[in-house]
């Protein structure tokens, strides 16, 4: 009997360490020695561990379900894994996997939106890198040249305002140009053109420091022409000093009740690449047109970079009235009429 019993314990142990065994081979070695052939595997938003064991052991990736579904519950992670594509291999033993999942090491590309670049830029741009469609930034954040209080064929954008208050002085007629702030985003596969829209709005928020807003409030002037200002700048000069000379003129303009007549306000509206504006051009009708009509556009037409928003809040007192850009790139300033038709016969032939 004794001898019975020492053999059922035996027997039960040895079967004890060889499921131990076993589960710890299927959860700590990887299906495979060779970590090459990584590829891309994608969790969804709401997928439970056991459809994406079930998916990971489809595509070749783990050996059994029942090992990452062993792993993730005894860990606690199982409401911890963030969904995106991730880069997988069946090199890697399940624990790294879960890992990535945890952690949302996500497969990430970058997306570059470039100082001066208008709404149309960027969604062509996101069409032509196959993220989203053009259209569909331009319903989320609002058609180019556009008012929506004149076009009532168009439903209006998505109103930002609540989460970001740097919103609220532009009218909701617009859509968001000016406030997509040019820089190079880290952008996670699984994130949707809102989010996208979302970080863009919060990295603006952020270069608008407290101390600029005190400085705009004394100027008893409104953000939103500021940004509106600083887009006109952006696409009519390059250099930093050029930038606060130029801001200076045309604020200065502004005051006097003179047109701004800034070529950049036409090409806007047209949408072409040439710089070059004709007179017939400048007759459209559109407020955007600072030719046809007097003070800011409507909006910005542009997201302006923080050397011109800079520009806009601090311009440069100087005698000059008018300015050229010559077909080098350089600026001529002038403090007459004369002076400025001048230098349009001398570097514009």
């Amino acid at each position: 009997m004794r001898k019975n019993i020492s053999l059922i314990v035996i027997s039960f142990f040895v079967g004890c360490f060889l499921l131990f065994v076993w589960i710890w081979q299927g959860i700590y070695l990887a299906k495979s020695p060779d970590f090459s052939g990584a590829e891309g595997f994608f969790v969804a938003k709401g997928q439970g561990i056991k459809e994406i064991a079930d998916n990971l052991k489809n595509r070749g990736i783990i050996k059994s379900p029942l090992f990452f579904r062993i792993y993730v519950l005894a860990g606690g992670a199982a409401r911890k894994l963030q969904a995106g594509e991730y880069f997988l291999s069946s090199g890697m033993a399940i624990p790294e996997i879960v890992n990535k999942f945890v952690a949302g090491e996500v497969v990430k590309e970058t997306l570059t939106l470039l100082e001066g670049w208008n709404m149309r830029d960027l969604g062509w741009h996101l069409e032509n890198k196959g993220m989203f469609m053009a259209e569909e930034l331009f319903e989320l954040a609002g058609f180019p040249a556009i008012s929506y209080s004149q076009d009532s064929s168009l439903s209006q954008p998505k109103d930002f305002s609540q989460d970001f208050d740097f919103l609220a002085d532009k009218p909701k007629s617009l859509g968001l140009e000016g406030y997509l702030f040019p820089d190079t985003y880290e952008i996670s596969g699984h994130l949707s053109l809102q989010e996208i829209v979302r970080k863009m709005l919060a990295n603006f928020g952020e270069k608008i420091t407290p101390g600029m807003k005190e400085e705009i409030a004394s100027q008893k002037k409104s953000l939103f022409a500021i940004i509106t200002m600083a887009s006109l700048i952006e696409k009519e000069v390059r250099t930093p000093e050029d930038k606060k000379i130029v801001s200076g003129i045309l604020w200065k303009r502004l005051d006097a009740g003179m047109p701004l007549q800034v070529d950049a306000t036409i090409v806007y509206v047209t949408g072409k690449k040439s710089t070059k504006v004709s007179i017939d051009e400048t007759k459209i009708d559109s407020f955007y047109n600072t030719y046809k009509y007097k003070g800011l556009p409507i909006g910005p037409i542009c997201n302006p970079g923080l050397e011109s928003i800079m520009a806009a809040i601090y311009p440069a007192e100087t005698d000059y009235w008018y300015y050229l850009s010559t077909p080098r790139g350089e600026t001529i300033f002038s403090r007459t009429f004369a002076q400025h038709n001048a230098a349009k016969a001398k570097y514009l032939k």
